[in-house]
């Protein structure tokens, strides 16, 4: 499901927000998520799942066109653990 079908979809199945509205709430649920995870929060969504930020560790890398070590830094990088409901949804 791409941004635009979860629109749609939100328009339909309300039947009182209109798609302009729709894209608005969209936007905002998932701006929100993304600045909680820049400001190093913790996000739990009961029964679907949290998100959160790890922290990859610095390594060396090899470049497969020429052979050379490449030092790559510590990145930080979103995870989704899902929650036990949709998991179990999911393996019906």
């Amino acid at each position: 499901m791409t941004k635009s079908e979860l629109i749609e979809c939100l328009t339909t199945v309300s039947g009182t927000v209109n798609k302009k509205e729709a894209e608005l709430i969209v936007n905002t649920i998932f701006d929100s998520i993304g600045d909680a995870l820049v400001g190093g929060d913790r996000v739990e969504i009961r029964g679907f799942g949290s998100f959160t930020v790890r922290e990859r560790d610095a390594r060396e890398a090899r470049n497969p066109k020429s052979g050379e070590i490449v030092r790559i830094p510590i990145k930080k990088t979103p995870f989704f653990k899902t929650g036990k409901e949709l998991r179990e949804r999911v393996n019906r």
